[in-house]
Protein backbone atom coordinates (compact mmCIF):
# COMPACT_ATOMS: atom_id res chain seq x y z
CA UNK A 1 0.00 0.00 0.00
CA UNK A 2 1.15 3.09 -1.13
CA UNK A 3 1.03 6.57 1.11
CA UNK A 4 -1.47 7.88 -1.07
CA UNK A 5 -3.75 4.82 -1.29
CA UNK A 6 -2.66 4.83 2.62
CA UNK A 7 -4.15 8.65 3.21
CA UNK A 8 -7.05 7.99 0.88
CA UNK A 9 -7.87 4.95 3.33
CA UNK A 10 -7.51 7.14 6.25
CA UNK A 11 -4.61 4.70 7.72
CA UNK A 12 -1.32 6.10 8.84
CA UNK A 13 1.88 4.39 7.85
CA UNK A 14 4.10 6.49 10.37
CA UNK A 15 3.24 4.24 13.13
CA UNK A 16 4.95 1.18 11.19
CA UNK A 17 8.25 2.38 12.40
CA UNK A 18 11.70 1.09 11.13
CA UNK A 19 11.50 -2.21 9.25
CA UNK A 20 13.62 -4.85 10.17
CA UNK A 21 11.77 -8.04 9.11
CA UNK A 22 13.76 -10.70 6.58
CA UNK A 23 12.06 -13.61 5.17
CA UNK A 24 12.52 -16.01 2.16
CA UNK A 25 10.99 -15.81 -0.98
CA UNK A 26 9.07 -18.44 -3.09
CA UNK A 27 9.67 -18.52 -6.41
CA UNK A 28 7.57 -16.78 -8.21
CA UNK A 29 7.92 -13.62 -6.26
CA UNK A 30 11.69 -14.26 -6.84
CA UNK A 31 11.42 -13.54 -10.76
CA UNK A 32 8.60 -10.67 -10.28
CA UNK A 33 11.73 -9.39 -7.97
CA UNK A 34 14.47 -9.28 -9.80
CA UNK A 35 12.73 -7.96 -13.22
CA UNK A 36 10.58 -4.87 -11.66
CA UNK A 37 14.64 -4.67 -10.39
CA UNK A 38 15.55 -5.00 -13.74
CA UNK A 39 13.19 -2.27 -14.95
CA UNK A 40 14.68 0.30 -12.67
CA UNK A 41 12.16 0.25 -9.66
CA UNK A 42 13.62 1.36 -6.37
CA UNK A 43 13.90 -0.84 -3.49
CA UNK A 44 10.84 0.90 -1.84
CA UNK A 45 8.44 0.31 -4.83
CA UNK A 46 9.69 -3.14 -5.05
CA UNK A 47 8.65 -4.18 -1.56
CA UNK A 48 4.99 -1.97 -1.91
CA UNK A 49 4.16 -3.96 -4.62
CA UNK A 50 5.40 -7.48 -4.05
CA UNK A 51 4.26 -7.09 -0.34
CA UNK A 52 7.64 -7.36 1.15
CA UNK A 53 9.91 -5.85 3.50
CA UNK A 54 12.55 -3.57 2.05
CA UNK A 55 15.40 -5.28 3.98
CA UNK A 56 14.24 -8.62 2.10
CA UNK A 57 14.05 -6.31 -1.32
CA UNK A 58 18.12 -5.18 -0.21
CA UNK A 59 19.30 -8.56 0.48
CA UNK A 60 18.27 -9.96 -3.14
CA UNK A 61 19.33 -7.20 -5.07
CA UNK A 62 22.40 -6.43 -3.16
CA UNK A 63 23.63 -10.39 -2.68
CA UNK A 64 26.22 -12.05 -4.58
CA UNK A 65 23.92 -14.35 -5.38
CA UNK A 66 20.28 -15.62 -4.41
CA UNK A 67 19.54 -16.05 -1.09
CA UNK A 68 19.37 -19.57 0.27
CA UNK A 69 17.06 -20.69 3.37
CA UNK A 70 19.22 -21.84 6.40
CA UNK A 71 18.86 -25.64 7.18
CA UNK A 72 16.63 -26.94 9.06
CA UNK A 73 17.64 -28.32 12.51
CA UNK A 74 16.94 -32.01 12.24
CA UNK A 75 13.94 -33.50 13.75
CA UNK A 76 13.85 -35.69 16.44
CA UNK A 77 13.70 -39.69 15.04
CA UNK A 78 11.90 -42.20 17.31
CA UNK A 79 15.26 -44.51 16.51
CA UNK A 80 17.45 -42.20 18.27
CA UNK A 81 17.05 -44.32 21.89
CA UNK A 82 17.48 -47.34 19.94
CA UNK A 83 20.85 -46.43 17.80
CA UNK A 84 23.43 -48.02 20.18
CA UNK A 85 21.82 -50.87 20.39
CA UNK A 86 21.41 -50.65 15.98
CA UNK A 87 25.23 -50.60 15.62
CA UNK A 88 26.06 -53.22 18.53
CA UNK A 89 23.99 -55.74 16.13
CA UNK A 90 25.19 -54.16 12.80
CA UNK A 91 28.51 -54.89 14.62
CA UNK A 92 27.78 -58.68 15.33
CA UNK A 93 26.89 -59.58 11.69
CA UNK A 94 22.77 -58.76 12.51
CA UNK A 95 21.82 -56.62 9.59
CA UNK A 96 18.80 -57.97 9.10
CA UNK A 97 15.78 -55.28 9.18
CA UNK A 98 13.21 -57.61 9.72
CA UNK A 99 14.81 -59.14 12.35
CA UNK A 100 15.78 -56.12 13.77
CA UNK A 101 12.25 -54.52 13.49
CA UNK A 102 11.33 -57.70 15.35
CA UNK A 103 13.71 -56.92 17.89
CA UNK A 104 12.64 -53.22 18.10
CA UNK A 105 8.82 -53.31 18.38
CA UNK A 106 9.51 -55.78 21.89
CA UNK A 107 11.49 -52.29 23.32
CA UNK A 108 8.87 -49.90 22.30
CA UNK A 109 9.93 -48.64 19.07
CA UNK A 110 6.64 -47.21 17.25
CA UNK A 111 8.13 -46.50 13.85
CA UNK A 112 8.15 -47.71 10.63
CA UNK A 113 9.97 -49.95 8.89
CA UNK A 114 11.19 -47.70 6.13
CA UNK A 115 12.60 -45.13 8.77
CA UNK A 116 14.50 -48.40 9.92
CA UNK A 117 15.37 -49.72 6.57
CA UNK A 118 16.66 -46.21 5.59
CA UNK A 119 18.91 -45.95 8.58
CA UNK A 120 20.67 -48.56 8.34
CA UNK A 121 21.22 -48.11 4.53
CA UNK A 122 24.33 -46.79 4.99
CA UNK A 123 25.66 -48.54 7.33
CA UNK A 124 25.85 -51.79 5.13
CA UNK A 125 28.66 -53.23 3.51
CA UNK A 126 28.09 -53.58 0.02
CA UNK A 127 27.33 -56.79 -2.02
CA UNK A 128 28.81 -57.72 -5.27
CA UNK A 129 25.66 -59.04 -7.51
CA UNK A 130 25.19 -62.93 -8.49
CA UNK A 131 23.55 -64.33 -11.59
CA UNK A 132 21.88 -67.69 -11.24
CA UNK A 133 19.50 -69.33 -13.22
CA UNK A 134 16.21 -70.97 -11.23
CA UNK A 135 15.11 -74.70 -12.07
CA UNK A 136 11.47 -74.88 -11.18
CA UNK A 137 9.91 -78.54 -10.04
CA UNK A 138 6.23 -79.74 -10.32
CA UNK A 139 4.31 -79.50 -6.90
CA UNK A 140 5.27 -82.91 -4.31
CA UNK A 141 8.65 -83.68 -6.86
CA UNK A 142 11.32 -82.42 -4.65
CA UNK A 143 12.55 -81.48 -1.65
CA UNK A 144 16.30 -80.06 -0.26
CA UNK A 145 18.06 -80.66 2.31
CA UNK A 146 21.14 -79.71 4.43
CA UNK A 147 23.01 -79.44 7.88
CA UNK A 148 23.89 -76.00 8.91
CA UNK A 149 26.59 -75.45 11.80
CA UNK A 150 25.61 -73.05 14.92
CA UNK A 151 27.60 -71.62 17.18
CA UNK A 152 27.01 -69.75 20.44
CA UNK A 153 27.84 -68.74 23.49
CA UNK A 154 27.23 -70.47 27.00
CA UNK A 155 26.67 -68.19 29.80
CA UNK A 156 30.02 -69.10 31.17
CA UNK A 157 31.56 -67.67 27.74
CA UNK A 158 32.71 -70.72 26.28
CA UNK A 159 31.64 -71.16 22.70
CA UNK A 160 29.81 -74.09 21.42
CA UNK A 161 28.02 -75.49 18.58
CA UNK A 162 24.63 -77.36 17.37
CA UNK A 163 23.90 -78.63 13.69
CA UNK A 164 20.35 -77.26 12.27
CA UNK A 165 18.74 -79.88 9.75
CA UNK A 166 16.84 -78.12 7.09
CA UNK A 167 14.16 -79.42 4.65
CA UNK A 168 12.77 -77.54 1.69
CA UNK A 169 10.07 -78.25 -0.04
CA UNK A 170 10.91 -76.92 -3.53
CA UNK A 171 7.90 -76.02 -4.81
CA UNK A 172 6.16 -74.44 -1.83
CA UNK A 173 9.03 -73.38 -0.32
CA UNK A 174 7.81 -74.17 2.79
CA UNK A 175 10.87 -74.98 5.49
CA UNK A 176 11.46 -77.19 8.29
CA UNK A 177 14.29 -77.14 10.96
CA UNK A 178 15.62 -79.02 13.91
CA UNK A 179 18.58 -78.59 15.80
CA UNK A 180 20.63 -81.44 16.83
CA UNK A 181 23.71 -82.38 18.65
CA UNK A 182 25.18 -84.30 16.15
CA UNK A 183 25.17 -84.87 12.21
CA UNK A 184 25.39 -88.55 12.19
CA UNK A 185 23.41 -90.61 10.21
CA UNK A 186 20.95 -91.93 13.10
CA UNK A 187 19.84 -88.34 13.89
CA UNK A 188 19.75 -87.72 9.34
CA UNK A 189 17.46 -90.51 9.51
CA UNK A 190 15.40 -89.01 12.55
CA UNK A 191 15.41 -85.97 11.34
CA UNK A 192 13.43 -86.63 7.73
CA UNK A 193 11.03 -88.81 9.52
CA UNK A 194 9.95 -85.56 11.68
CA UNK A 195 9.85 -83.53 8.57
CA UNK A 196 8.29 -85.86 6.52
CA UNK A 197 5.41 -85.79 9.53
CA UNK A 198 5.40 -82.06 9.62
CA UNK A 199 4.59 -81.54 5.93
CA UNK A 200 2.01 -84.31 6.26
CA UNK A 201 3.71 -86.42 3.14
CA UNK A 202 7.04 -87.32 1.08
CA UNK A 203 8.64 -86.15 -1.61
CA UNK A 204 9.19 -88.36 -4.88
CA UNK A 205 12.51 -86.90 -4.41
CA UNK A 206 15.35 -85.64 -2.18
CA UNK A 207 18.32 -83.70 -3.62
CA UNK A 208 21.87 -83.74 -1.51
CA UNK A 209 25.21 -82.92 -1.83
CA UNK A 210 27.59 -85.60 -0.86
CA UNK A 211 27.76 -85.84 2.73
CA UNK A 212 28.90 -88.99 4.17
CA UNK A 213 26.11 -89.84 5.74
CA UNK A 214 24.37 -90.10 1.95
CA UNK A 215 27.42 -91.04 -0.05
CA UNK A 216 30.12 -93.55 0.94
CA UNK A 217 32.29 -92.68 -2.37
CA UNK A 218 32.43 -93.03 -5.99
CA UNK A 219 34.42 -95.42 -8.27
CA UNK A 220 36.86 -94.84 -11.02
CA UNK A 221 34.11 -94.23 -13.41
CA UNK A 222 32.42 -92.14 -11.47
CA UNK A 223 29.48 -94.37 -10.09
CA UNK A 224 27.97 -93.35 -6.60
CA UNK A 225 28.14 -95.84 -3.59
CA UNK A 226 25.33 -94.49 -0.90
CA UNK A 227 25.10 -95.06 2.48
CA UNK A 228 23.42 -98.64 2.14
CA UNK A 229 21.36 -98.08 5.62
CA UNK A 230 20.10 -94.66 4.71
CA UNK A 231 19.49 -95.78 0.85
CA UNK A 232 17.68 -98.82 2.23
CA UNK A 233 15.58 -96.58 4.20
CA UNK A 234 14.56 -93.98 1.20
CA UNK A 235 13.67 -97.26 -1.01
CA UNK A 236 11.24 -98.11 2.28
CA UNK A 237 9.41 -94.71 2.63
CA UNK A 238 9.74 -94.54 -1.66
CA UNK A 239 11.85 -91.25 -2.20
CA UNK A 240 14.76 -91.14 -4.64
CA UNK A 241 18.15 -90.10 -3.98
CA UNK A 242 19.39 -87.42 -5.99
CA UNK A 243 22.49 -85.91 -5.63
CA UNK A 244 24.56 -82.38 -6.96
CA UNK A 245 27.45 -82.40 -8.79
CA UNK A 246 30.55 -82.66 -7.16
CA UNK A 247 31.39 -79.09 -6.03
CA UNK A 248 28.36 -77.46 -7.27
CA UNK A 249 26.38 -76.96 -3.76
CA UNK A 250 24.67 -74.05 -5.57
CA UNK A 251 22.42 -76.83 -7.52
CA UNK A 252 20.54 -76.92 -3.84
CA UNK A 253 20.26 -73.27 -3.43
CA UNK A 254 16.97 -73.13 -2.28
CA UNK A 255 17.91 -75.06 1.21
CA UNK A 256 21.10 -73.36 0.99
CA UNK A 257 18.90 -70.23 0.75
CA UNK A 258 16.94 -71.90 3.69
CA UNK A 259 20.05 -72.21 5.82
CA UNK A 260 20.91 -68.40 5.51
CA UNK A 261 17.45 -67.23 6.27
CA UNK A 262 17.30 -69.43 9.41
CA UNK A 263 21.03 -67.89 10.40
CA UNK A 264 19.82 -64.16 9.53
CA UNK A 265 16.06 -64.31 10.58
CA UNK A 266 15.78 -67.24 13.42
CA UNK A 267 19.23 -67.10 15.15
CA UNK A 268 19.84 -63.72 15.90
CA UNK A 269 17.61 -63.78 18.66
CA UNK A 270 17.35 -66.77 19.99
CA UNK A 271 17.68 -67.54 23.61
CA UNK A 272 17.49 -71.44 25.44
CA UNK A 273 18.64 -73.60 27.76
CA UNK A 274 18.97 -76.43 25.94
CA UNK A 275 17.61 -78.08 22.70
CA UNK A 276 14.37 -79.19 23.87
CA UNK A 277 13.79 -75.22 24.50
CA UNK A 278 15.47 -74.45 21.33
CA UNK A 279 13.19 -76.41 19.16
CA UNK A 280 10.25 -75.40 20.41
CA UNK A 281 10.93 -72.17 19.46
CA UNK A 282 11.74 -73.44 16.07
CA UNK A 283 8.66 -74.58 15.43
CA UNK A 284 6.89 -71.52 16.39
CA UNK A 285 9.46 -69.57 14.45
CA UNK A 286 8.38 -71.92 11.60
CA UNK A 287 4.13 -71.69 12.41
CA UNK A 288 4.79 -67.74 12.79
CA UNK A 289 7.39 -66.51 10.63
CA UNK A 290 8.78 -68.86 8.03
CA UNK A 291 5.91 -70.72 6.69
CA UNK A 292 3.78 -67.84 6.87
CA UNK A 293 6.21 -64.83 5.35
CA UNK A 294 5.19 -63.49 1.94
CA UNK A 295 8.08 -65.31 -0.10
CA UNK A 296 10.01 -63.36 -2.16
CA UNK A 297 9.70 -65.82 -5.19
CA UNK A 298 6.61 -67.27 -5.70
CA UNK A 299 4.81 -64.54 -3.90
CA UNK A 300 2.91 -66.27 -1.99
CA UNK A 301 2.85 -67.98 1.63
CA UNK A 302 4.62 -70.77 1.87
CA UNK A 303 1.77 -72.59 4.30
CA UNK A 304 -0.85 -71.58 1.79
CA UNK A 305 1.21 -73.11 -1.16
CA UNK A 306 2.15 -76.38 1.30
CA UNK A 307 -1.98 -77.10 1.26
CA UNK A 308 -1.88 -77.97 -2.23
CA UNK A 309 1.10 -79.69 -2.78
CA UNK A 310 0.47 -82.22 -0.38
CA UNK A 311 -1.75 -83.83 -2.97
CA UNK A 312 1.18 -84.11 -4.32
CA UNK A 313 3.06 -85.67 -1.74
CA UNK A 314 3.83 -89.50 -1.04
CA UNK A 315 1.41 -90.76 1.98
CA UNK A 316 3.66 -91.44 5.32
CA UNK A 317 3.76 -95.52 6.22
CA UNK A 318 3.02 -96.51 9.56
CA UNK A 319 5.94 -96.29 11.96
CA UNK A 320 6.40 -99.48 12.31
CA UNK A 321 7.99 -99.66 9.11
CA UNK A 322 10.95 -97.58 9.91
CA UNK A 323 10.98 -97.67 13.68
CA UNK A 324 14.11 -99.35 13.93
CA UNK A 325 15.86 -96.62 11.41
CA UNK A 326 14.80 -94.24 14.54
CA UNK A 327 17.09 -95.63 17.23
CA UNK A 328 20.94 -95.42 17.70
CA UNK A 329 23.42 -97.99 19.26
CA UNK A 330 24.72 -98.08 22.57
CA UNK A 331 26.67 -99.60 25.26
CA UNK A 332 24.99 -99.76 28.67
CA UNK A 333 27.87 -98.91 31.38
CA UNK A 334 28.73 -100.95 34.17
CA UNK A 335 26.61 -99.22 36.16
CA UNK A 336 22.76 -100.37 34.29
CA UNK A 337 22.77 -97.11 32.76
CA UNK A 338 22.77 -95.70 29.14
CA UNK A 339 24.30 -92.50 28.26
CA UNK A 340 22.18 -90.58 25.60
CA UNK A 341 21.89 -86.51 25.13
CA UNK A 342 21.74 -85.13 28.46
CA UNK A 343 21.02 -88.01 30.60
CA UNK A 344 22.00 -91.28 31.86
CA UNK A 345 19.00 -94.03 31.68
CA UNK A 346 19.03 -97.27 33.79
CA UNK A 347 17.73 -100.54 32.04
CA UNK A 348 17.95 -103.84 34.17
CA UNK A 349 20.89 -105.04 35.50
CA UNK A 350 20.77 -108.00 33.14
CA UNK A 351 21.62 -105.59 29.97
CA UNK A 352 24.89 -104.09 31.89
CA UNK A 353 27.72 -104.15 29.54
CA UNK A 354 25.36 -104.63 26.27
CA UNK A 355 24.80 -102.75 23.29
CA UNK A 356 21.01 -101.39 23.32
CA UNK A 357 19.13 -98.85 21.15
CA UNK A 358 17.63 -95.55 22.33
CA UNK A 359 15.29 -94.00 20.50
CA UNK A 360 14.47 -90.43 21.90
CA UNK A 361 10.86 -88.67 21.22
CA UNK A 362 9.82 -84.93 22.81
CA UNK A 363 9.38 -86.23 25.84
CA UNK A 364 10.45 -89.68 26.57
CA UNK A 365 13.14 -91.80 25.73
CA UNK A 366 12.47 -95.80 24.74
CA UNK A 367 15.43 -98.07 25.63
CA UNK A 368 15.05 -101.33 23.00
CA UNK A 369 17.06 -104.72 22.98
CA UNK A 370 16.15 -108.09 21.14
CA UNK A 371 13.38 -106.35 19.22
CA UNK A 372 11.86 -105.21 22.64
CA UNK A 373 11.06 -102.41 24.39
CA UNK A 374 13.35 -102.62 28.20
CA UNK A 375 12.95 -99.32 29.51
CA UNK A 376 10.81 -96.22 29.02
CA UNK A 377 11.72 -92.71 30.47
CA UNK A 378 10.83 -89.00 30.41
CA UNK A 379 13.48 -87.68 28.69
CA UNK A 380 16.41 -85.60 30.90
CA UNK A 381 15.64 -82.22 32.42
CA UNK A 382 19.10 -81.12 32.79
CA UNK A 383 22.86 -82.07 32.16
CA UNK A 384 24.03 -84.99 34.10
CA UNK A 385 20.66 -86.45 34.86
CA UNK A 386 20.49 -90.01 36.53
CA UNK A 387 17.03 -91.38 35.48
CA UNK A 388 16.38 -95.26 36.79
CA UNK A 389 13.62 -97.44 36.64
CA UNK A 390 11.45 -99.48 39.47
CA UNK A 391 13.31 -103.07 40.05
CA UNK A 392 16.74 -101.96 38.10
CA UNK A 393 18.87 -104.24 40.03
CA UNK A 394 16.21 -106.47 41.58
CA UNK A 395 17.44 -110.09 41.41
CA UNK A 396 21.24 -109.64 41.13
CA UNK A 397 22.71 -111.49 43.34
CA UNK A 398 25.90 -110.34 46.18
CA UNK A 399 29.06 -109.80 44.40
CA UNK A 400 29.94 -112.90 45.78
CA UNK A 401 27.48 -114.91 43.87
CA UNK A 402 27.52 -112.95 40.70
CA UNK A 403 27.23 -115.54 37.70
CA UNK A 404 29.64 -115.00 35.18
CA UNK A 405 30.19 -112.91 32.81
CA UNK A 406 29.42 -115.50 29.69
CA UNK A 407 25.76 -115.96 31.67
CA UNK A 408 25.16 -112.23 31.04
CA UNK A 409 26.34 -111.66 28.05
CA UNK A 410 23.91 -111.40 25.31
CA UNK A 411 23.81 -110.75 21.76
CA UNK A 412 21.79 -107.71 20.79
CA UNK A 413 21.60 -108.72 16.37
CA UNK A 414 22.56 -104.91 14.76
CA UNK A 415 19.85 -103.57 12.35
CA UNK A 416 19.56 -105.77 9.14
CA UNK A 417 19.86 -103.53 5.81
CA UNK A 418 17.03 -105.68 3.91
CA UNK A 419 19.42 -107.47 0.70
CA UNK A 420 17.22 -106.39 -2.65
CA UNK A 421 18.73 -106.96 -6.08
CA UNK A 422 20.47 -104.57 -7.64
CA UNK A 423 17.71 -103.75 -10.49
CA UNK A 424 15.67 -103.04 -7.82
CA UNK A 425 17.72 -99.63 -6.78
CA UNK A 426 18.42 -98.70 -10.22
CA UNK A 427 14.28 -98.61 -10.57
CA UNK A 428 14.14 -96.29 -7.53
CA UNK A 429 17.28 -94.22 -8.08
CA UNK A 430 15.96 -92.45 -10.43
CA UNK A 431 17.35 -89.23 -11.86
CA UNK A 432 21.03 -89.78 -10.51
CA UNK A 433 22.83 -86.59 -10.58
CA UNK A 434 22.37 -83.15 -11.63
Amino acid sequence: MTHFEAERAGVSLLCRGPEVRDEMLGGGKVKDLYELHGEGESIRGIAERLGVSRNTVRKYVRGEEVPKPKPRLPRGSKLEPYRDYLREQMGVGVDNCVVLLRELRKQGYSGSYTILKEYLHPLRQPRLPKATMRFETDPGEQAQVDFGLFRYLTPEGATRQVYCFVMVLSWSRALYVEFVARADLATFLRCHWNAFGYFGGIPKRCLYDNAKVVVLGRDEAGEVSYQPEFLDFSLRLGFALQLCRPYRAQTKGRVENGVKYVRANFWPTARFVDLADLNRQGREWLDTVANVRLHGTTNERPLDRLVVERADLLAIPGLEKVQAYLREERKVGRDGFVSWERGAYGVPWQWAGQRVQVQGGDSVVEIWANGERIALHARATKPGQRLPIPGQWQGLAAESQRPPKEALAVQVPTLQVEARPLAVYDAYVTGGER
